[in-house]
Parts: C-alpha cells; structure tokens; sequence
C-alpha cells in the first residue's frame, strides 16, 4: 500500500503525486493510499479529502469514462481551466487577465460519439470506462441533451440489424433542427437487404438523416443547423459545437472582436458557424478545406434573405496559407483552427497590415504559441475568455480579441 499527497492535476485530469505518481479522480491536496502499478494508483483511496470535493452528481460516474471531473465543484473546475489556459500563455512569456469562463449547463451536449455492442441479451449503447474497454450503458447520462438520449431506441435498432457481436460499433449523432443526423462506422457491409432495413428503421424512429460507413442510407429530410439568419445542411459528419451555448458564447465574442468591420475574412470557416452570422452586417470571405463544407455554407448563404455577400474559398490553409497581400483586403480576421493550431497562417497574418483578429481555439497550447506571433509582432491580446462546453471534461475553449 502506498499514501501519496496529490500536488496537481495533469492535462488529462488525473491527480499528480511527487514521483511522479498518477492516481485519476483525486484532487490537489489529498492524501490518498493504493496499490502503486508502475507509476498510478488505479483505485485510490481517498483519506484526507478536499474541500473542493463533491459527491458525483451522476449515477454512472464511477464506472464511465464520458466524464473526468464530476468529482470537483463546479468552482474548482473552473479555477482549473483558466489556469490551464494561463499557464499555456506564461509559457510563452504571455500575461493576459482572462474576462470569465461560461460554462454549459448539464444535458446541453447536442452531439457526441456513443459506442455500442450487440450483446446476447440485446444492444449495449455508452461510453467506455476509463482505461478499459468496457461498456457503461447511460440512460440518465447528466452530460448529453434529452433529445440526444431519446435517439438510443433508434440506435440500438440500428445496431440489432447491422452490428456484429465480435467488434464495438461507433454512432456519431448530432440533433439539428430537422431532426438527428446518424453516422455509424464499425458496423456490417452493406447490401440491398441491410441497406434496406436501415432505411426502414431510420424512416420509422425520425432521423433526419443516416449515413453508414460513408454510404448515405437514408434522409427523409435535410439535417439543418441554424447559423445567423441561414439554414445550412453540413456534410454528413462535419464539425458542429458541442453545446448550443457554447456556440452562442463563441459567436457573441467574436462577432465582438469583429467589431464594425465591413469586410470579414473567416479561416477554418466549416460549415459558415461564424461566417454567417457575420453575414448579417459585413460581406464574408469564408475559407476552409473541405469543399464539401464551403459548398453547404454557400448553399445556406443563397436561399437566406438580408445577408451580404458571402464567398468561399476551399484552401488548405496549413499548406497554403492566405498571403499578406490577400489578407490586407480585410478589415478584420476571425481564425477557428484545430487543435493544431494555425502556425503558418499566424506568421502570414503578423507579416499582413492586419489590425484586428478575433481568434477560437480548442487547445490553449497551441494558441498560446500563435498568440505570441502575433504579439511579437505588435499585437495586443485584448481580451480572452474560456468558453467551457464541454462540462466535466477536462477539454478547455477560448475566444480572444487581438488589436495591432
């Protein structure tokens, strides 16, 4: 048996002991004893506890793997989260006073990735435990929206038809305004009769749409999403927020770093999120990737009414970046890229006559190293705030204001 004193929490939301020693589920400043595998304590014992401790408010936080924090108040969550962010930005030399963190609510997630298995007693539909490969099923899961748990039925008849008792079958599933829109890899090769009885299914349980392993099987009505004043149907699996909320939280700080501009360039624009919005009071150059993504956005941008004009430009913007000369059209940028960050475009940016950048980013690292680009080159960080969507994770978003 060993006893620790846990110091800090990592990245990945497990206590950090001198050593050191990794024990999930703890908090800074308990004492906890177990048996010590290589560096963790799997199962530790709590015997001092923290003030900061709380009584999980899910019945299946113990044996799932959907949430890491639900074990800490909801204030130490958030103290946690903006230090993770400031600690990226000292890192980088950077002192910034975050605005505040807002934060979903519960049963907010309006999309998630769920794991299912055909089972002899029926279908299995969850997340994973920690560290392992087992199934907790979740029928009062406290993170995802009712309207999400109320599809299991139709996944789960999804999977009796197409799933295989050797492997898991993974459903990404999204609520839009038509209804939920279903993407299932893992399951069985279609053929006529499979792809026949998936169709009935996703007919009779409401689905907007079902696509599987790629191959669109049914859409009885276009799966829309709702940016600004337009209705855009993303391609099947693309890129949605998590939360309403988040969302709305996010638009409202950049359309604030936008400010008055009448001339918006949005990169990493997805499906129109921001563009669109925008739309409403500047004319929009949207550029993204995926051409599947630019063509939704332009088709939700045409049969909107009062919005200005909107263009797109598919570009890989890690290997082509806009050039100051094309960026210096602009009044303002807003920026949204991937965990990755957006290092060659940020140079590209700090080397244009650009005054006015309104930046999201979903890894506080790699935004901590662009922001400094942009401050080396007269830049000031304005404004930041944490945007915490995706509640009891350990997942930190942010959106920032930067002034030349």
């Amino acid at each position: 048996m060993t006893g620790v004193t846990i110091e800090r929490l990592g990245h990945q939301g497990d206590g950090i002991a001198p050593g050191p020693v990794f024990a999930p589920r703890t908090l800074p400043g308990e004492r906890v004893e177990g048996e010590l595998d290589g560096n963790r304590i799997d199962r530790p014992r709590i015997v001092t506890p923290s003030p900061d401790r709380v009584r999980p408010p899910c019945r299946h936080y113990k044996s799932c793997g959907g949430c890491a924090l639900q074990h800490a108040s909801d204030d130490f969550v958030a103290r946690w989260k903006m230090d993770v962010v400031q600690t990226a930005l000292a890192a980088q030399g950077i002192d910034a006073n975050l605005a505040e963190i807002e934060t979903s609510p519960p049963r907010s997630r309006r999309r998630a990735v769920l794991s299912a298995r055909r089972m002899k007693t029926g279908v299995l539909i969850g997340f994973h435990a920690p560290r392992s490969d087992a199934l907790t099923a979740i029928p009062d899961c406290l993170l995802l929206h009712p309207d999400l748990i109320a599809t299991f039925p139709a996944m789960e008849a999804l999977v009796e038809a197409g799933g295989s008792r050797k492997g898991t079958v993974r459903i990404a599933v999204a609520l839009s305004q038509t209804g939920p829109d279903v993407v299932v890899t893992g399951g069985k090769p279609l053929d006529p009769v499979l792809e026949s009885t998936l169709a009935q299914i996703a007919g009779q349980t409401g689905l907007a749409r079902l696509t599987w392993e790629d191959e669109l099987v049914a859409m009885a009505v276009p799966p829309a999403q709702r940016f600004g004043a337009a209705l855009v149907v993303p391609p099947s699996g693309a890129f949605l927020q998590a939360t309403a909320e988040g969302e709305a939280a996010l638009r409202r700080e950049v359309l604030a770093g936008v400010g008055d501009a009448r001339r918006v360039v949005d990169l990493f624009a997805g499906s129109g999120t921001f563009s669109l919005p925008f739309a409403g009071q500047a004319e929009v150059h949207a550029v993204e990737a995926s051409a599947a993504m630019m063509a939704a956005l332009d088709a939700g941008w045409r049969k909107a009414q009062g919005l200005k004009r909107v263009t797109t430009e598919t570009r890989d913007l890690f290997r082509h970046p806009l050039m100051p000369d094309e960026l210096d059209r602009f009044d303002a940028i807003v920026i949204d890229p991937p965990r990755a960050g957006a290092e060659a475009q940020t140079r590209e940016i700090a080397a244009s006559s650009a005054t006015r950048i309104a930046a999201v980013s979903c890894n506080p690292v790699t935004f901590a190293r662009d922001a400094r680009i942009l401050i080396e080159a007269g830049f000031t960080l304005e404004r930041l705030m944490v945007v915490d969507q995706f509640r009891w994770s350990t997942h930190v978003e942010l959106a920032a204001h930067f002034r030349r």
